[in-house]
């Protein structure tokens, strides 16, 4: 390493080293301050929901639904509850320079937020508390990416010496790697994001090609998943899920890593088509009649397809994605990173609200606010059906409370 940088910039002592305090950057005490108070301004209707659910579950009063709303009730409101605490802990902690276990707090509400914002979606569709939600979610990655110290150096002899190590593991081909040895990468926000995102179209290719080749032999079919671009988020969770579950075994034995992606991968594919046909009445495959399957959501074949696929995705994959993310331009990585990530919310959202707007135009329920009918002239029934060919939509079949 250069020397002469080193001697360019004194090395002064680190306040923050050992003690678990630093100063705090403005942008960062922004951050906090909308925690404290996003979390305080949603405390009294959490509180009062909190209470009537409560109440509810005490004298009967909830017994007209079904014991899953019920539950699903509950754990929205408990979600809803440890967010609204841990956003306030969160504030103050970064208003205090406390961020030792900063980053612990921030992903045990990212986890509560993915609880909330289920749950409320299949319960209520989509309404005006999933904005909420998905405000606090996108305050937290911020927070989180100010938080993590690889991303938000304070100090310019750190950024300077951070960006020389960055382009020095990207020469040697190690940049994304998890250096502590505990797993194979980092399991950082901008690695997490391009597993997504290479998983998602790496999933659309392979299901058409099994499609067209095996299914319905040279009859190609449309396997998106959102409303724009050759993306199936499907196998993008499923992507994250297998990584953040076996990056610490990644040199553990293949039928070890087989066994456990299957689990992982027939238990996703499960919870995602209850999830839509309770939220949604939609059904996008259903494997009712095949050998073992699973109330026709999963079966035996595609447990063991996602063994074979976890397999691959461990032991050769993810440094094939490494060295292809890292073909990124050192310098640009984190501003691209955060336009397409940008792109890749907003595609969701609309396909979420796209999908909404489908089961109720076939519910029956005319389009009563300008989002809907912006849906309906650009989304309609045949738009949707021919965009998501796989997928039925029965508003009979869903469960929703409202």
């Amino acid at each position: 390493m250069d020397s002469t940088l080193l001697q360019q910039t004194p090395l002064q002592p680190d306040p923050g080293i050992g003690s678990g305090r630093a100063h705090t950057p403005l942008g960062l005490k922004v951050f906090g301050v909308l925690l404290i108070v996003g979390g305080l301004v949603s405390a009294p209707s959490t509180l009062v929901v909190l209470f009537a659910t409560g109440k509810a579950f005490v004298d009967g009063s909830g017994r007209e639904y079904s014991v899953l709303t019920m539950v699903l009730w509950a754990a929205l409101v408990i979600a809803l509850a440890f967010t609204v605490v841990a956003a306030v802990v969160l504030g103050v902690r970064l208003l205090r320079g406390r961020r030792r276990r900063a980053r612990l707090i921030a992903e045990a509400m990212a986890i509560a937020l993915v609880v909330a914002f289920a749950c409320d979606l299949m319960l209520y569709g989509v309404n005006e508390s999933l904005w909420f939600i998905g405000v606090m979610a996108l305050i937290l990655v911020a927070a989180h990416v100010f938080v993590d110290p690889s991303l938000s150096d304070e100090r310019e002899l750190q950024r300077r010496l951070r960006l020389m190590e960055t382009r020095e593991e990207m020469e040697e081909g190690t940049l994304g790697l998890d250096k502590s040895g505990a797993g194979f990468i980092e399991l950082d926000f901008f690695n997490l994001f391009w597993i997504f995102v290479i998983a998602s179209v790496a999933g659309v290719v392979i299901e058409s090609i099994y499609h067209v080749l095996v299914v319905d032999f040279g009859h190609y079919e449309d396997r998106a998943g959102l409303l724009w671009g050759p993306f199936s988020p499907i196998y993008g969770f499923g992507a994250l899920l297998m990584t953040l579950a076996l990056n610490r075994f990644h040199n553990a034995p293949v039928p070890v890593v087989f066994l456990v992606s299957a689990l992982i991968g027939g238990a996703f594919e499960y919870f995602v088509s209850w999830f839509m046909e309770y939220a949604f009445g939609a059904v996008a495959w259903d494997y009712t009649g095949t050998f073992l399957n699973i109330n026709g959501r999963t079966n035996f074949m595609f447990m063991c397809m996602w063994g074979a696929l976890g397999v691959v995705w461990v032991k050769l994959a993810l440094p094939a994605l490494l060295h292809t993310v890292n073909l990124i331009p050192w310098r640009w990585r984190y501003s691209i990173t955060a336009v397409c990530a940008a792109l890749m919310i907003f595609n969701g959202v609309m396909t979420l609200v796209a999908l909404d707007c489908w089961y109720s135009r076939l519910a029956g329920a005319a389009p009563d606010n300008a989002l809907e009918q912006f849906c309906a002239e650009h989304f309609d029934n045949q738009w949707m059906e021919h965009r998501f060919e796989s997928m039925s939509i029965d508003p009979g079949a869903a469960h929703r409370s409202s």
